[in-house]
């Protein structure tokens, strides 16, 4: 569970949005408690989680269409995780509730000086770059990974923060 260089660019207006964020949180409980036998209800990762259910459910319709879980119906149904959780990437999560990680919606930069709107392209090429940092970032965690530390059988993510 590296963490990799590419940290050092993020500060605090670089946001993973709260259905990313609750996505993430509820296949970290599925992972957390993949060991017991069955599916789990959506009641019981509310409960486990704190998530409001109502959202919760929406999230794992878009995580099941992404093919990041399995649900159950009926009684004892619910969901599982549809994969092995080492093969499930944050960056993964992320993207089948939120779309593409980007810093912005701003689009993509012309190139070579063809900019025709003072230059600002410029800009567009940096907020494009510190979009694939943060994908690459994402990319290094895998919920297994997560779990274990979570757990406390593995170390805590290292964040390095500019000085």
């Amino acid at each position: 569970m590296a963490v990799g260089p590419s940290a050092r660019f993020y500060d605090e207006d670089v946001r993973v949005s709260t259905r990313g964020d609750y996505a993430c949180r509820a296949l970290l409980s599925l992972a957390l408690h993949a060991d017991t036998s069955g599916p789990t209800s959506v009641r019981d990762i509310a409960e486990r989680t704190g998530l409001p259910q109502p959202y919760l459910e929406q999230i794992l319709l878009a995580l099941k269409g992404a093919g990041l879980v399995r649900s159950k119906r009926g009684v004892g149904g619910g969901y599982v995780l549809a994969k092995d959780p080492t093969e499930i990437k944050l960056a993964e999560i992320i993207s089948a509730v939120d779309g593409p990680i980007t810093v912005g919606d701003f689009g993509q930069p012309h190139q070579d000086g063809a900019c025709s709107h003072e230059g600002q392209c410029v800009l567009l090429a940096i907020w494009d770059g510190a979009g694939q940092h943060m994908r690459h970032h994402l990319e290094q965690y895998t919920l297994a990974g997560i779990a274990a530390a979570a757990k406390g059988d593995a170390p805590w993510p290292e964040i390095n923060h500019p000085h």
